[in-house]
């Protein structure tokens, strides 16, 4: 990237975020932070009021604003794809807003741009199977208006273990979309832990007027980074069948796949699972074609769970 096209970006980064560390802008555009001293010099110079903040960062003075940016066609045909994909993956309202985002981003594309959008736009189809339909989902909404607000909410949350609902109050860290799930990361007060709340399980909410102090906790990253170290992980190789493995293409992602090695008649592969009970359910799903080589805790689950299916059905 030469210098002009930096100090472009740099300014749209500037522009994107409410403050930006010079670190950041160094990493991002792979130059020394001695060059992003610089370049913001040099936006300085051009007239463009940055303000900074020691030992915080940088940011453009409240009030000033400049054209749209122009998209380029690989920027747009990334925006369409990615609505595409949330089309399918979200609730009713949050693909509401983004369509109409995408709709005034489409207003200030060049013209040729926007006929490819509208070509390509017949030739993306995302899940077409698929029956489910959107609905709207207000938990969704009310969390992240206590995100922005720092205020605590309130919610009965249903335990499957115990088919029971408890009513809750959390400090949420924040939203997290895995398992096809969207999951609320927060504190809770009555466990006085970390705790990780299926949405689809939440009812009753309501934000309270008790504000939080967020900095106190970790951020959602650092959470879930620490999460991830501390999680003990069990390592399940197992052999299975050429028939059955195009049913795994999707759903062994969701299992902790790692590697896989094809040979004449069957797959061997590696798995990373925090949950052999987990695991060991869903191997009943891939009934004899499949074969566990480890580890041996895992075959004796899969043996006890046959034994009470065995018992309970004979």
């Amino acid at each position: 990237m030469n210098r002009i096209d930096r100090l472009q970006a740099i300014l749209t980064t500037l522009q994107s975020r409410r403050i930006v560390r010079a670190e950041d802008l160094a990493e991002k555009f792979e130059v020394s932070i001695r060059t992003i001293y610089r370049d913001v010099r040099a936006l300085e110079v051009g007239g463009v009021p940055i303000c900074a903040e020691a030992g915080i960062g940088y940011y453009i003075m409240k009030g000033y604003h400049l054209p749209p940016v122009m998209f380029t066609k690989e920027e747009a045909r990334s925006l369409l794809m990615a609505g595409k994909i949330l089309e399918k993956n979200s609730d009713k309202t949050t693909n509401q807003y983004f369509q109409e985002a995408l709709t005034k981003v489409r207003a200030v594309l060049k013209d040729e741009i926007k006929e490819e959008l509208d070509d390509l736009e017949q030739q993306i189809i995302v899940n077409p199977f698929s029956t489910q339909e959107q609905e709207y989902n207000p938990v969704l909404d009310l969390i992240k208006s206590a995100l922005v607000q720092r205020y605590t909410i309130t919610f009965d949350y249903y335990a499957n273990t115990t088919g029971e609902f408890t009513q809750r109050e959390v400090e949420p860290l924040g939203l997290c979309f895995y398992s096809e799930k969207w999951h609320l990361i927060a504190y809770c007060r009555l466990r006085n832990d970390y705790r990780d709340f299926r949405t689809d399980r939440i009812a009753k909410v309501q934000i309270t007027k008790t504000a939080y102090k967020y900095s106190s906790h970790p951020s959602l990253k650092d959470y879930l980074e620490k999460l991830t170290q501390s999680t003990e992980l069990y390592k399940v190789v197992i052999k299975i069948d050429h028939s059955i493995y195009r049913y795994l293409t999707n759903t062994k992602y969701m299992m902790g796949f790692i590697n896989e090695i094809k040979e004449e008649d069957y797959y061997v592969m590696e798995f990373a699972t925090a949950s052999i009970d987990y695991f060991a359910r869903w191997m009943l799903m891939l009934d004899s074609r499949v074969d566990i080589l480890a580890p041996e805790s895992l075959i004796y689950r899969v043996k006890d769970l046959v034994e009470d299916l065995h018992n309970k059905y004979q």
